[in-house]
């Protein structure tokens, strides 16, 4: 048997690989993914065959990332509970889908992961294989008592890794954990788990890793200028960039002003509410942005149609169904709204606040001779017009309260308090 792990060379996954190994006994191909985290990666192959790998694959998916991952979510203005920017969401589909192409590439009968099983990470790998290779076995150590009951705690996985002599740094637990990618970076558990502790304290600042905080950041404000073709940003401060440069060029920028902050209580898929902060300096511009040049190109309804969509295309990306048809069929939609989104935006970074102190575009639908309160030389709007526009719309509402009466008159509403006179004291109606 052949089976592929996401492996990151850490504590929990280099257990898992020999533990897969002698449970299963079988054939383990470890698998690294490079999204932007910039962890070290030096010896982390010969670590892999050390614990009992027999391959390894480590894949700079950084540029696939940006374009087909994070642009076209960024198109679509997505983003969950009115908060995250769903930095780790989006990664984990990517990560699984190339898991799925080693397996085939490899003739693996099975894949492997090291989520836990009350996160959504587990659901995010599971629901990508699914959709791109139903045949595959999928294993989740973290859901099998076997493997909970042998590794009750981090120190009897050390004393595994010890027995085994497999190379681990066993230092003490971090006071919450951290995942990074080249859209954010995500904090939870340990301290976090109180949502009354103030992650922004000065006592907690050597926590972040992508933003000074807001109270640090430049005292002068920075202008940045994002240009967009068909919805996607393409040059930033009139440099052009395909979609790894853009991030990575927004992302210091948003970081050097405190850009891109969050701490919120967010639901999970599996039912709980979890507390997790946030960095995503670079994506809180470029969703900022974007929203702007939107403005002045998109119809009306079809932007209203499209936002409506984002709390369903948001929890689709949260959940998991990033291959699913519904999230497929949502982005044709995207697409198309998004083939006018063509031009320039300045945007005014200042601790941690992003502010529009621009936008242009060649195919702008906002005519400032038809908006103007003067004369409109156009003639293109007749101001007599509004009155048989606003008796259409009065319609209903007039027979509706004709038949029901007006809300006023209604017990449940409360009377209109009584005038006062000049000594306070209530006077006659």
């Amino acid at each position: 048997m052949k089976i592929v792990l996401a492996y990151s060379g850490g504590l929990d996954t280099s257990v898992i690989l020999s533990w897969l190994k002698e449970t299963y006994d079988a054939e383990l191909i470890a698998f690294c993914a490079d999204i932007g985290q910039e962890e070290e990666l030096d010896g982390l192959e010969r670590k892999a065959l050390r614990t009992g790998a027999s391959k390894i694959y480590i894949d700079d998916l950084q540029e696939e990332f940006a374009r087909d991952f994070i642009f076209p979510m960024m198109q679509a203005g997505a983003i969950y509970e009115a908060q995250y920017f769903l930095g780790t969401s989006i990664a984990r589909p990517l990560i699984a889908k190339r898991m799925v192409e080693i397996a085939r590439l490899e003739g693996a009968q099975a894949i492997a992961h090291g989520a836990t099983g009350k996160g959504n990470d587990q659901v995010r790998f599971e629901l990508t294989a699914a959709a791109l290779a139903p045949q595959l076995d999928v294993i989740a150590p973290w859901r099998d008592p076997a493997f909970r009951e042998q590794f009750p705690g981090r120190a009897a996985m050390i004393d595994y890794c010890e027995q085994r002599r497999i190379p681990v740094q066993a230092s003490a637990k971090k006071p919450y954990s951290m995942d990074r990618n080249l859209l954010h970076i995500s904090f939870e558990a340990g301290i976090l788990e109180d949502p009354w502790m103030d992650a922004f304290a000065t006592a907690n600042r050597d926590m972040f890793k992508l933003s000074v905080a807001p109270e640090d950041a430049p005292d002068k404000a920075e202008i940045v200028t994002l240009e967009f073709q068909r919805g996607n940003c393409t040059a930033v401060n009139g440099r052009p960039l395909g979609p790894l440069g853009v991030m990575r060029t927004l992302n210091r920028l948003g970081g050097k002003h405190g850009i891109g902050r969050v701490d919120l209580v967010e639901n999970r898929f599996v039912g709980m509410k979890s507390r997790g902060v946030y960095e995503t300096p670079g994506g809180a511009i470029l969703h900022f942005a974007h929203r702007q040049i939107e403005t002045l190109t998109v119809d009306r309804e079809v932007m209203h149609l499209r936002d409506s969509l984002i709390p369903r295309y948001a929890e689709l990306v949260y959940y998991g169904f990033w291959f699913s048809p519904e999230r497929l069929a949502l982005q044709a939609l995207v697409t198309e709204s998004q083939k006018q989104v063509t031009g320039t935006v300045r945007v005014r970074l200042y601790k941690g606040n992003l502010m529009v102190a621009g936008r242009r575009s060649p195919v702008s639908l906002y005519n400032p001779q038809i908006a103007t309160m003067e004369a409109d030389p156009t003639r293109a709007y007749d101001q007599s017009d509004a009155t048989g526009f606003i008796r259409l719309n009065a319609l209903r509402l007039k027979v509706h309260a004709r038949v029901h009466g007006s809300p006023l008159n209604r017990k449940s509403h409360r009377p209109a308090p009584r005038p006062k006179t000049r000594n306070g004291r209530p006077g006659n109606p």
